[in-house]
């Protein structure tokens, strides 16, 4: 998945390049087949923010630790919104996790050919702008938390 790259960070050893989604790619000055040469300079670098690379962590669904809540559903039970039932995403930068609280439900993200059952013990991660749904299996109860990365990430 194609996610933009919106700051730089160096450790030690390397560069990563900060892209939209929350997750950080590595990003070295040469590899045996490719060479970044404007890693080296400030300049070079700013000229790549925005430019898209591919994103396997969220292809992966993998949360990142620096994620904070910001907001939370009420529980739905045997009414839930239409919306969630049918294709719908979060907007750039927003996670979400959905937690059952009883019962099951289906979770079905067509993009990467992945469906989960999600359970009280198995949450769902929701990739941002991924088009998903949900349905229930049985009678369920549950709440959808979103989450956005920490201002702090992104000094």
């Amino acid at each position: 998945m194609q996610r933009k790259i919106v700051g730089y960070a160096q450790d030690t050893s390397a560069w990563y390049a900060l892209l939209e989604c929350g997750h950080r790619q590595p990003a070295r000055q040469s590899t045996p087949l490719i060479e970044h040469a404007w890693l080296a300079s400030a300049e070079e670098r700013a000229g790549h923010l925005g430019q898209a690379l591919e994103c396997t962590s969220c292809e992966r669904f993998e949360w990142q630790e620096n994620f904070i809540a910001y907001k939370r559903t009420p529980e739905f039970t045997t009414t839930i919104p239409a919306g969630l039932l049918k294709d719908h995403s979060t907007k750039a930068g927003v996670w979400a996790r959905i937690v059952i609280l009883a019962g099951r439900l289906r979770y079905r993200v067509e993009a990467f050919d992945a469906s989960f059952e999600l359970t009280p013990e198995q949450p769902g991660v929701v990739v941002p702008e991924v088009l998903h749904f949900i349905a229930p299996l049985g009678e369920v109860r549950f709440f959808v938390e979103f989450y956005r990365q920490s201002d702090a990430t992104n000094a």
